[in-house]
């Protein structure tokens, strides 16, 4: 046997000793438990939110709760409004400022943790995670959209950032001021609710689809048709944060591609920099090969023990820190500046939110 195949067989040696035994992978238990935690505030904003609607709706009698400035987070075309606002002038916009704030940090989380924000916070992503997990129950498998048709799917979600940045972009700030100020702006968030509770056949059917759709394609809404994902996506080309892969370590069993939702070759990359890599860690719990993947800022080909233990068992923590580091830092910011809130009287809303549905779009 000539020493060529001697040092490949001894190679293969190696890495099969580098096969995890005793330290099993927390990251997908820690995510879901921080996805789920977030989906909790956000349906405690909810019922909040639809108590201190009915209580303007009857003429304000009944349980009068304080507005929850937490629900702007569900309006991102106001906080990417609001966003350009701020930076063309400085100011601070009076109406939906939070819608701003909570924009601004869910784009830092994209710039610093890849689209962390999607895969580890977002209540739709949650969602639609669930749905293609009961979809592979249920239907046996998940369905894999050939290569071209892939390609071609992810373009309708930069197709439709494209139209929001394109408006919004051709809007002046004094523009974006007078559209925030009109009965429309000011109650957007009202009929974005009365949407889903009067919501017509049409878009029963609509969303209904999409719930079958998501059943049968992992993250279809997300890596499809939401802009939001795509504008967070083109962010987190700046990250210093990626998945990376030892090509030493790495033992070519191709689970980690496999395992990946957004159907990213992980297994044939040193690192991943595809706008669709959500840092959802599910190439890392997959593979079985200890120190072959990681989610780090640099490559760290020769780790010790105590290091692989740090990035299966801390690193996850690490993110999930991270991210209610930026997420409840930036509210506390705002909330102490007193730029949280939107402060309008409560005759106004008397006025406006029972007459939600009769307020249209300035633009029509």
């Amino acid at each position: 046997m000539c020493s060529r195949e001697m040092q490949e067989i001894s190679l293969q040696n190696e890495k099969r000793k580098l096969i995890r035994r005793s330290m099993p992978d927390r990251s997908q238990r820690i995510r879901r438990i921080v996805q789920w935690l977030f989906l909790i505030l956000n349906g405690g904003l909810g019922i909040q939110f639809v108590l201190w609607v009915r209580y303007f709706e009857r003429g304000g009698v009944g349980v009068n709760v304080p507005r929850p400035a937490g629900a702007e987070g569900w309006l991102p075309i106001a906080g990417l409004m609001n966003t350009k606002y701020l930076l063309q002038t400085g100011r601070v916009p009076a109406i939906h400022p939070a819608a701003m704030f909570l924009f601004i940090a869910f784009m830092i989380m994209s710039l610093l943790l890849k689209k962390a924000f999607c895969s580890w916070l977002c209540p739709v992503g949650t969602l639609s995670e669930n749905l293609w997990m009961l979809g592979r129950r249920f239907f046996g498998r998940n369905l894999r959209i050939p290569k071209w048709a892939n390609l071609a799917l992810r373009s309708l979600k930069y197709v439709l950032l494209g139209f929001f940045v394109f408006v919004i972009g051709a809007m002046s700030a004094d523009a974006i001021h007078e559209f925030m100020s009109t009965p429309y702006g000011l109650i957007a968030d009202v009929k974005m609710l009365n949407f889903f509770r009067d919501i017509g056949q049409t878009a029963v059917i609509v969303i209904a689809l999409l719930v079958l759709l998501s059943m049968l394609v992992q993250n279809f809404w997300c890596r499809y048709l939401c802009p939001y994902g795509a504008l967070m996506g083109l962010a987190s080309l700046l990250s210093p944060v990626k998945i990376r892969r030892d090509s030493r370590a790495c033992i070519d069993c191709g689970k980690c591609s496999r395992a990946c939702p957004s159907n990213l070759p992980v297994d044939r990359l040193v690192q991943i920099r595809s706008v669709e890599c959500t840092a959802c860690m599910a190439c890392v719990a997959a593979c079985p090969a200890e120190g072959a993947l990681h989610f780090s800022l640099r490559p760290r080909e020769a780790a010790t023990l105590a290091e692989r233990w740090w990035r299966r068992s801390v690193g996850p923590v690490a993110v999930a820190a991270t991210l209610a580091c930026i997420f409840f830092g930036i509210v506390l910011y705002a909330k102490v500046t007193g730029h949280w809130q939107t402060n309008l009287p409560q005759a106004i809303y008397l006025d406006l939110v029972p007459h939600a549905n009769d307020a249209s779009h300035p633009g029509i």
